[in-house]
Order: structure tokens, then sequence, then C-alpha cells
């Protein structure tokens, strides 16, 4: 099984990537997780917000594997805890399917995308940069590893 965060944007600042490079350094070989950028559509040239969300959500749907679990990230996702979050990647684990965890672009997901997911998850209640969302949810993912096989990195 692998973790996927799939996410809409690239070229994103240096820190990024390294935060997020931490923690996927960190998981183990048997929950790699990984992350695939997906080229945002370019705000400029007069096209409708529903039409650069569909044509992200194209990609997004070429990005992904046949068969996978889809997570996105929605601010009217699932407010999870840790430890929650532990028991839901426990879950996923029991299923054994690749999990994506999608993440939307500057105007979020396109209907299609939230129609398709298995389920919604969100960050924060707070307003977040869009950068990063990568190294937080690499790092919750982390952590909630860390709370299953009881390692003295997460701490009630």
């Amino acid at each position: 099984m692998k973790l996927l965060i799939v996410a809409v944007g690239h070229r994103m600042p240096a820190w990024v990537q390294a935060g997020f490079d931490e923690f996927a350094r960190r998981m183990p070989r048997e929950l790699p997780l990984q992350l695939v950028e997906v080229k945002a559509e370019p705000r400029s040239g007069g096209k409708t917000v529903e039409a650069m969300m569909a044509a992200e959500a194209a990609r997004i749907e070429a990005a992904l594997p046949p068969r996978c679990r889809r997570v996105i990230l929605d601010e009217r996702g699932a407010d999870l805890t840790t430890l929650a979050l532990a028991r839901r990647l426990e879950s996923w684990q029991g299923e054994g399917d690749d999990i994506a965890l999608i993440v939307g672009g500057p105007d979020g997901l396109a209907p299609a995308v939230k129609a398709s997911a298995h389920e919604a998850v969100r960050l924060s209640s707070l307003t977040l940069p869009h950068a990063l969302v990568r190294p937080l949810l690499a790092e919750a993912l982390y952590r909630a590893w860390t709370v299953l096989k009881n390692h003295p990195y997460h701490r009630e």
C-alpha cells in the first residue's frame, strides 16, 4: 500500500519540498509516502472558475492509480484528531488499496472530484496557505503511523 498526496500546483518554494521530504523519508518501506504534483490551470485567458477546475480535475483523474481510495482534503471534511487519523490509517491498511489524498488548487476541487471521493477530511478549521498543506499533511500521516507503532514521536 502507498500513500499518495495528489496536489494541484508545482514549483512550490524550497521549504515546501524540504518539509514534505523530511516526513516522507521517515515513513516505513511498507507504507511509502509519495507526492504527485498536478499542473494547475493558468488563471489567465478568461476561462471560468468552473472550466479551470474541470481541467484540473481531468489532470487529477489521470494522475490517480486505477484502484485507490480517494480522500479529498476539503474545508467541510471530517475534522480528525491525530488518534482518529491513526485509526483511519490502520483501517486503510487493512483494506490494502493505495490511498490518494487529493489537494485541490486555488479554487478548490471540481464537483466531479468531490463526488468520486470515498471520504473527505480537513486539516484545520483555519485557512492555511496552499503550500503549507503538503508538509503539514505529510507530518500528520507520519505522526499517525508513529501512534500505531507506539513510537515516542507523538505524546498525549
